[in-house]
């Protein structure tokens, strides 16, 4: 994949940081989207829950590197409350961030990939979209419908050369869980299979995997989850 280009959104920390430098080394030419500066050739500080600013970095993205092949939507926003105590402003950030940041990277790169018939979307979703979770309903809606996203998507736009796929990972050792948070704890590790969190590099791995490999996925949603959705 030398030389060709792909738009990372979260790529300045988590499994974006993991996806970007695995596409690096893939001989990817990256460019990282996030509110902070990210460790890719082309770094663009942008919140994706604003869809200009997303639609703007997209058109320097090309302006600068060249078409953008390949979309990765790994930009997180994560937090653990009670149903009854989110807020309308906590709903409403956690879909802007996750379902409106897929909606703007992905409306401002089909145009040209329809164009040129050919291109991948790969967006991160979670594993609580498919088993729920207790406290987390804000967050498991807005991943929840990511994949519909998806699956739609790649209904839509499968006939004319673009993928569309999700990656729906188990909890991933990374800063958005705190050193207190429930999912590190000895008594639910044990209750996983692998009795370990996953490793970032280990959901890149898969995003790449889709992205290269697996050219007759179309709408699907990969989830290593170390066992805890079987």
């Amino acid at each position: 994949m030398t030389g060709q280009v792909a738009v990372v959104t979260g790529a300045a920390s988590g499994i974006g940081a993991a996806v970007a430098a695995r596409l690096g080394v893939a001989g990817w030419l990256v460019a990282g989207l996030d509110r902070n500066p990210s460790d890719t050739p082309l770094t663009l500080r942008v919140d994706v829950a604003d869809s200009a600013a997303v639609a703007a970095a997209v058109g320097r993205v090309e302006a600068e590197l060249g078409p953008v092949e390949a979309l990765v939507t790994a930009a997180g926003h994560y937090q653990m409350v009670p149903f009854g105590e989110i807020t309308p402003e906590a709903w409403h950030r956690m879909l802007r961030v996750h379902l409106g940041g897929l909606a703007s990277a992905a409306r401002a790169v089909l145009p040209g990939m329809l164009a040129r018939r050919r291109g991948a979307v790969v967006a991160i979703s979670s594993e609580l979209a498919i088993g729920g979770g207790s406290g987390d309903a804000h967050y498991a809606a807005a991943k929840g419908a990511i994949i519909g996203l998806v699956r739609s998507l790649a209904a839509e736009v499968a006939g004319h050369g673009v993928r569309v796929n999700a990656v729906a990972p188990g909890p991933t050792d990374t800063p958005l869980l705190t050193p207190d948070s429930p999912w590190r704890a000895p008594d639910y590790l044990a209750t996983l299979p692998t009795g370990r969190l996953a490793t970032p590099e280990e959901i890149a791995a898969t995003v790449l995997f889709l992205l290269t490999e697996a050219d007759n996925a179309v709408g699907e949603v990969l989830s290593p989850n170390s066992g805890a959705v079987i």
